[in-house]
This record gives C-alpha cells, sequence and structure tokens, in this order.
C-alpha cells in the first residue's frame, strides 16, 4: 500500500444556493462496498431528499454518481474536489433539497463541486503510511521471543494460527520497519524464524 492522504474523521458540512440545501457528507473508505455503504446510508438518513449526488476514490478505482441532476453536473464536480484536495481512499455524498430555483449547468457544478471542496479543505486530515503485509513463521518454543519483538513494531490487521511447525503470524507492517524487523527475527530466532513477504 502506497502513501496516502484520507480524512481523519467523517465530516459534514452544509450551505444553502438560491433556496436549495446542500448538505456534504464525507468519510474514508478502503474499498468500493464501503464507499457505496456509506452512500446508502445518507440515502437512507434523507429518504425526502431530491437527489443524493456522490463520488469516491480509492487508489485507482473511481466512480461518481448524479442522481438525476444533468450529466456531469454533480458527481464529476464533487471526485473532482476529492482529487483537487489530494485525497484517496475518499468518499463524498451530497444531498440537495430543492429550494424552487433553477440553478442551470453551471450553478449546480459550482453548488455540488464547491460545498464537497469546502467540506473537504476544512476537514482533518490523515495521512497513511505504506503498509506491507507479511507472513512470520516460528517454532513454538520461540513464540514468546516472537512476541517480545512484535511490541516494538507498529501492526495492522495481525492474526495468529498454530501449525504443526509452529507458530504463524500474518500482520501488516509500516514498510520502513520491514527491513528492522527481517534483522530482529533473524537474531533472535537464530535463523529459524522466516519473514515471508506476501504478494
Amino acid at each position: 500500500m502506497a502513501l496516502f492522504t484520507t480524512l481523519k474523521h467523517p465530516t459534514e458540512h452544509q450551505e444553502q444556493v438560491k433556496g436549495s440545501d446542500f448538505l456534504v457528507y464525507a468519510s474514508r473508505a478502503d474499498a468500493p462496498e464501503e464507499a457505496l455503504a456509506f452512500v446508502q446510508g445518507i440515502r437512507t438518513k434523507h429518504p425526502e431528499a431530491t437527489h443524493v449526488c456522490w463520488a469516491y476514490r480509492i487508489e485507482q478505482n473511481y466512480r461518481f454518481n448524479d442522481d438525476g441532476e444533468p450529466g456531469g453536473t454533480a458527481g464529476q464536480p464533487i471526485l473532482r474536489a476529492i482529487e483537487g484536495q489530494g485525497l484517496d481512499h475518499t468518499v463524498v455524498a451530497v444531498v440537495r433539497y430543492y429550494g424552487g430555483t433553477k440553478l442551470g449547468a453551471g450553478g449546480l457544478v459550482r453548488a455540488y463541486g464547491g460545498s464537497a471542496a469546502e467540506a473537504l479543505r476544512t476537514a482533518a486530515k490523515h495521512q497513511e503510511l505504506p503498509r506491507i503485509d507479511l507472513t512470520i513463521q516460528v517454532p513454538f518454543e520461540l513464540t514468546s521471543v516472537l512476541y517480545r519483538l512484535l511490541e516494538n513494531h507498529t501492526l495492522f490487521d495481525r492474526s495468529e494460527e498454530y501449525t504443526e511447525q509452529g507458530l504463524t503470524f500474518q500482520l501488516s507492517l509500516l514498510a520502513d520497519e520491514l527491513e528492522q524487523l527481517q534483522q530482529q527475527v533473524q537474531d533472535a530466532t537464530r535463523g529459524q524464524g522466516k519473514v515471508l513477504l506476501d504478494s
């Protein structure tokens, strides 16, 4: 996983443009299904809304939806707002309650894109450092040695499994800690422990 910037917390923002209310909801999303579930949650929260337009970007994946607004006036400007703030792993939904005055294509682009950009500009950001998935295998008698080593590292998604050969650990580690951990496992287990990178 490469370095990226996302939102630290879910964020909300509200603007009124010529009588129409635009409610912006933004959050981190690490998978397309998560982003779509977030949008569905906003729809459920606002069943009376005229439109719920949205966009997400997760690495190479991105999607946007105008939800009945003229093509290109809502979803795409929201996506551009995400990209304009240099964000990744981010989903934004903009709820519109129509206020009776038509905004025209340019007005819609400004309203959707502008409200999304303002919400993201003021939101707290979080920089996610690159991680590496790996598997560590050690014989049973060295499990306590491994536990002690791992206490000094930043680990994510760890799981363990006992096999006939010993203990197998699966985890994600900050990429810049990999070399140090490999060396420590090698030294502490006198070469009996293996650190395997998951492809």
